[in-house]
């Protein structure tokens, strides 16, 4: 019996070793040489200072600044610890209930504006997470952010092409932007 245990036991420490701490090392250090923006986190640095990821949504409320969907996390926007979608069907009172109050806070924000709100902006995506709205989201969005600023709308608007990004690799997904993205360079503008 004690000639089976000692390689069982060797055999048990030499696989802990090599599958629970040299792979995941291994698989670690070429992630970071082959994506090393992706792997810390994808953050943007304004100043010195991380003001956030280009991978997740931040919560915008100011009528200065373009909002992105609304988050579908628990405890707090845009909550990378809880990522989730609301699994709330189209029929649920709940999900009715939370377009309605994003949809009277958006024409709070720009009264009188009679133009129809784009979906992204009213509903969440399914991680809760996402940083991106649709260009028409945005469009939507530019007279606001031009009046709250005292800017041209020509000049928001430019500020939006220049920052949607097409389908990934021309194919996948759809136009898209990246509202952190679109909101540092507002900020960056003179």
């Amino acid at each position: 019996m004690s000639g089976l245990l000692r390689p069982a036991i060797s055999l048990f420490i030499g696989l802990s070793v090599l599958t629970g701490i040299a792979y995941p090392l291994a698989v670690a250090g070429i992630g970071r040489l082959l994506f090393a923006e992706e792997t810390a986190g994808s953050l943007l640095v304004v100043d010195r200072r991380s003001v956030g990821s280009r991978l997740i949504g931040q919560h915008f409320t100011d009528p200065a600044y373009f909002w992105g969907r609304p988050s579908a996390t628990p405890t707090r926007p845009y909550d990378a610890a809880a990522s989730g979608g609301s699994n709330l069907g189209p029929l649920n009172p709940a999900l009715s209930e939370a377009v309605r109050q994003r949809i009277a806070a958006l024409q709070a924000a720009d009264p009188g504006k009679l133009q129809r709100i784009p979906v992204d902006l009213v509903t969440a995506s399914a991680s809760g997470l996402d940083p991106h709205i649709s260009p028409q989201a945005a469009a939507y969005q530019v007279e606001r952010v031009a009046r709250q600023r005292r800017l041209p709308p020509a000049q928001v608007s430019a500020l939006v092409a220049a920052h949607t990004e097409g389908r990934q690799w021309g194919v996948f997904g759809e136009p898209r932007v990246n509202v952190l993205l679109l909101n540092i360079a507002l900020d960056a503008l003179p």
